[in-house]
């Protein structure tokens, strides 16, 4: 297992905590064995596939249980007790991964059931140490909410509508330039409003935003 490496970064409001790489964890009570995977996951969609992975490798173990949180405020989440007692396994899965202020996350704890019943503090205690474990061996990262926008301006306007998004430090992609022009790019989620109504000053442009992303 790797080591932890923190990051404690001033972050900004478009910033957040997640993890670089996949990592595990482990914790044991009287026989039963809880392993923990933690992945770095950015759509619900993701995150179902990679638990359908989990169960079909780990097919023979007693309980899948999960947690997972998407977005820049965590905007999109679940948490799952697969059979073990309400609120004893999703969670404290779920109460790990803010207490880390994570996102973009998904922790999957699989356990092994060793004869003895823990009990609902017992429970409760290995998912959380479970999960803690696993958040421990993973490499923290940043990541940066952006929104990718469309901008639609008449081709006069082509050196205004280009010094407005450099001047905000928009991420520029595709671009066409015809009678109609337009141009799609990145920007920060907080910026997304300045850059809109310093492009609506000119005349003629439009914006549309098209979809949020994190980078």
């Amino acid at each position: 297992m790797g080591k932890e490496k923190r990051v404690e970064p001033s972050l900004s409001q478009d910033c957040y905590l997640s993890i670089a790489t996949p990592s595990e964890g482990l914790y044991k009570d009287n026989g039963s064995r809880f392993l923990s995977f933690a992945y770095p996951c950015s759509s619900a969609d993701q995150a179902l596939e990679i638990i359908q992975q989990i169960k079909k490798k780990y097919y023979d173990a007693t309980h899948h249980c999960f947690a997972y949180r998407i977005g820049l405020n965590g905007e999109i989440f679940r948490i799952n007790d697969d059979g073990e007692p309400s609120s004893t396994a999703g969670r404290p899965i779920y109460g790990e991964i803010l207490s880390k202020g994570l996102s973009d996350i998904l922790v999957v704890v699989v356990r092994y059931f060793g004869g003895v019943k823990l009990g609902v503090p017992g429970l409760i205690k290995a998912y959380k140490s479970a999960t803690s474990d696993a958040l421990s061996n993973a490499a923290t990262i940043v990541k940066t909410a952006t929104e990718k926008i469309k901008v639609i301006f008449s081709y006069e306007n082509t050196d205004k509508v280009l010094k407005e998004m450099r001047k905000i430090g928009a991420e520029i992609g595709e671009k066409r330039f015809e009678a109609e022009c337009s141009i799609i790019a990145n920007v920060k989620i907080t910026d997304s409003p300045k850059i809109a109504h310093a492009l609506l000053k000119i005349d003629g442009t439009k914006v549309e935003t098209l979809q949020q992303e994190s980078i």
